[in-house]
């Protein structure tokens, strides 16, 4: 069965972005785009919240498009145009996209409805950002494998991947593979997840 995979890129202090959403401290080399690449290739939908979903709406889809952008960029743009999303939001109120549809939340009254996805999907389900969703997600233990994409900095400030207030979660590593630029990139999967299939690596 198709995974539900989170994708993420972190610092060594656990930090997903700046105070006010910085990502300047990213080292986007060959290695990570490749990697990106790969992942959403062998991806069957892209689950997002409804800021994410707004500003990849506003971006990939014209880049998709754009003959001025270098090939690896609009390939990859062409894969994230092409795919389903799957946008949570309680409102509604989301931008236009082909191949969106809507669920209004992730609690444990969706669960069957999340399972149905994943059965229909025709490849892992890949969450970027959302760390709503990320969060919900977690909370109901519906994380098959986790991608941290571990940059070599202390931020010292900004949003953390995950709040307090919840139990730990013990994760079991798949693999470490470190990048020439510093990054490692660390898969990991939740303590009693499902085993199978790894996402192919290079």
């Amino acid at each position: 069965m198709p995974k539900i995979v989170v994708s993420m890129w972190i610092t060594l202090d656990g930090f997903v972005a700046g105070p006010d959403d910085e990502m300047d401290w990213l080292l986007a080399d060959d290695q990570l785009q490749r990697y990106e690449r790969d992942l959403v290739e062998s991806a069957g939908s892209l689950m997002l919240g409804r800021v994410t979903h707004a500003d990849f709406a506003g971006y990939w889809p014209v880049a998709a498009r754009n003959p001025d952008e270098p090939a690896a960029v609009r390939g990859y743009a062409q894969r994230l145009d092409a795919l389903e999303k799957i946008v949570v939001s309680a409102s509604g109120n989301i931008a236009d996209w082909k191949g969106t549809r809507r669920i209004a939340r992730i609690d444990p009254d969706e669960i069957a409805e999340i399972a149905e996805i994943k059965r229909e999907s025709g490849g892992d389900i890949v969450v970027y950002g959302s760390l709503t969703v990320i969060r919900s997600l977690a909370d109901l233990r519906l994380i098959d494998e986790i991608h941290l994409l571990v940059h070599p900095l202390f931020l010292r400030q900004g949003k953390a991947l995950f709040d307090g207030g919840r139990p730990p979660v013990r994760l079991d590593l798949v693999s470490a593979e470190p990048f020439e630029s510093g990054v490692v990139l660390m898969t990991y999967r939740p303590r009693g997840a499902a085993t199978g299939r790894s996402t192919p690596r290079n």
